[in-house]
């Protein structure tokens, strides 16, 4: 992973930073020159990340964090612990905390759907809201907050009603931020992620991982970095004339 050194002196804070996409993203935006606030549900996982991000740039400060992105409190809490500690606002934010609870919707528990939306959606919702307040409350002139959506908002899944929903509203109240907030120079975006090998991934069964492959242009799954690549893209002034886009990351899955 080549480094373009293209976040340097951003403070960046990813949700759902202890694992899979989101562990990816921060181990991308710290290459890339970025101070970075790994939060997670797991204070386990995000230290384990914490530990595995390099420090290349002089400046750099990394932190964990715990965060439970369904409760307006604990997203408080954490935007108070970031502004304490660096005297500034995240920059940069992306929501990459997320959950599934898989069944058929014939047989779906009220909880499993309340659980997957109050995660995936009202979590994303807090972050945003928090993020984009915090900025705007210091005057600070950019910032971005990306959203990890998923192509399953778009098309829809077998056994992901739940989950299916959640990540098309994510894309909806990214589409209304982005107008919402672009006056104030915060741009924010979407990233639909197509079927990309994490702990999420490990538990679909071989024969659907194969059925999902045949149905991919590209002819594999994809990997977090990939979808990291994306992140760090839209978190850049290279992106900078872009807001309000859902970008795909799926090997050719769904084109058009």
């Amino acid at each position: 992973m080549a480094s373009a050194a293209r976040l340097v002196s951003r403070l960046a804070l990813v949700t759902g930073g202890g694992s899979g996409i989101g562990r990816a993203v921060c181990q991308r935006f710290a290459c890339e020159g970025a101070s970075v606030v790994v939060a997670d549900i797991s204070e386990e996982s995000a230290n384990e990340t914490l530990g595995s991000l390099p420090n290349d740039h002089r400046g750099q400060d990394h932190m964990a964090a715990v965060v439970d992105v369904s409760s307006k409190e604990s997203v408080k809490k954490l935007l108070t612990s970031v502004q304490t500690c660096y005297f500034q606002p995240p920059s940069v934010c992306v929501n990459a905390a997320g959950i599934t609870q898989d069944d058929f919707l014939l047989n779906m528990e009220e909880e499993d759907f309340d659980r997957v939306v109050q995660i995936n959606l009202k979590g994303s919702f807090l972050l945003t809201q928090a993020v984009a307040q915090a900025l705007v409350a210091c005057g600070a002139p950019k910032g971005s907050i990306i959203t990890v959506g998923s192509i399953v908002g778009k098309v829809g899944n077998i056994g992901q009603a739940n989950y299916a929903a959640s990540k098309a509203g994510v894309e909806g109240l990214t589409k209304t931020a982005a107008k919402e907030l672009s006056r104030f120079g915060i741009r924010c975006n979407c990233v639909l992620p197509g079927f990309i090998s994490t702990p999420m991934t490990e538990k679909v069964p071989d024969k659907v991982i194969n059925k999902m492959m045949s149905l991919v242009p590209l002819g594999r799954m994809g990997q977090p970095a990939e979808v990291a690549d994306v992140c760090a893209f839209l978190a850049s002034d290279e992106s900078r004339y872009i807001t309000g886009e859902s970008i795909q990351v799926t090997g050719g899955l769904f084109m058009g």
